[in-house]
């Protein structure tokens, strides 16, 4: 006889079928909020090494499955191994975030995609044991960022508020900054394809800079670049699910998920819930997108806002989420109210 399989509403919400239970995880929910991450952390000589110590970084993505009722685990990594496995030093300062040595036209010529998946080997093994230690009905997502948001560290050596040193190399030298986008597509589809073998059922593409793009550099570097890994990926792993996060497209989001090919589009908070609703497809499973400061005050505005976002969506497959990660203040008492009201819609 036959055993019928365990669905996971989460992976069937991405699909496009809608969940009578609304689905719900959490950007960065395995993370200093956590008293249990924290002593996994001190573990660790760094944050890379945490990263790439399958043992502690398998720990750390399921902890926040154990403390609450989520329903999916995200492989606990960084956008930032794709850039440190092309050979681009990379280091994370207290304080600080991430550091890395800036990239010229030069350095853009000694990149290796070559080398990503066995570079990220370890990575690969945290995801082996996840789904080797996740139940049956939880979806694993793993993810990568997309290459214009890694590339503004790659060139930039850092975060910044506007990316001006990414915009303006790509200005300046748009043949050396089209092989970088050329690059870090062809590693992105490499370390998703092996996610994707290794056990995570859906992936998601974190483009967390997707702001501050007029509307032809948008379709240049975010639109275009996403749109070949996407089809890359299903080039090997048919009709494989992708979320999308262009956090900051705005106006730009129809065109995002029409070109783009994602099953699912992440909202980020500043997204006006009517107009999410009226312009993204109707079939189309939206993700997102409470503030992640309304978390950290908690109270009845926090479970007011929830509500509305619940409401706004509840004819079309939805992911509850934040519309950001959680950040590290974040009271254990309201993430675990926040999932009571949800629940509870």
């Amino acid at each position: 006889m036959t055993e019928t399989p365990v669905l996971k509403p989460l992976l069937e919400t991405v699909l496009g079928r809608r969940q009578e239970r609304l689905p719900i995880w959490i950007m960065r929910q395995a993370g200093r909020y956590l008293p249990e991450y924290r002593e996994i952390r001190v573990k660790a000589q760094d944050f890379l090494e945490l990263c790439y110590t399958p043992e502690l970084a398998t720990e750390v993505t399921l902890q926040p499955l154990r403390r609450f009722d989520l329903d999916a685990a995200i492989l606990f990594s960084d956008i930032l191994v794709i850039p440190d496995a092309l050979g681009q030093k990379v280091r994370f300062a207290t304080g600080e975030g991430p550091l890395l040595e800036p990239l010229d036209a030069t350095g853009i010529d000694r990149l290796t995609p070559q080398t990503v998946v066995d570079h990220l080997a370890p990575v690969l093994e945290t995801v082996r044991r996840v789904r080797a230690a996740l139940a049956l009905d939880k979806t694993l997502i793993g993810f990568c960022g997309s290459p214009w948001t890694v590339a503004t560290y790659m060139i930039g050596g850092k975060g910044s508020s506007d990316q001006a040193a990414a915009r303006l190399f790509a200005l300046r030298e748009p043949v050396a900054f089209a092989k970088l986008l050329d690059v870090l597509v062809e590693a992105s589809v490499a370390y998703l394809v092996a996610q994707f073998r290794a056990g995570a059922d859906v992936v998601q593409l974190f483009e967390s800079w997707a702001l501050n793009l007029d509307e032809r550099a948008f379709a240049d570097w975010v639109i275009a670049p996403n749109r070949r890994i996407v089809e890359g990926i299903r080039k090997v792993i048919p009709n494989a699910p992708v979320i999308g996060f262009p956090r900051g497209a705005a106006a730009m989001i129809p065109a995002y998920v029409r070109e783009v090919g994602v099953n699912a589009v992440g909202l980020d908070y500043s997204t006006p819930l009517g107009y999410a609703a009226s312009a993204v497809p109707a079939g189309l499973t939206v993700q997102g997108n409470l503030d992640p400061l309304r978390l950290v005050a908690g109270g009845a505005q926090m479970e007011e806002r929830a509500r509305e976002i619940v409401a706004a969506f509840r004819d079309r497959p939805h992911i509850f989420n934040l519309g950001h990660g959680i950040v590290p203040e974040t009271p254990i008492s309201h993430v675990e109210r926040l999932i009571a009201v949800v629940r509870g819609s």
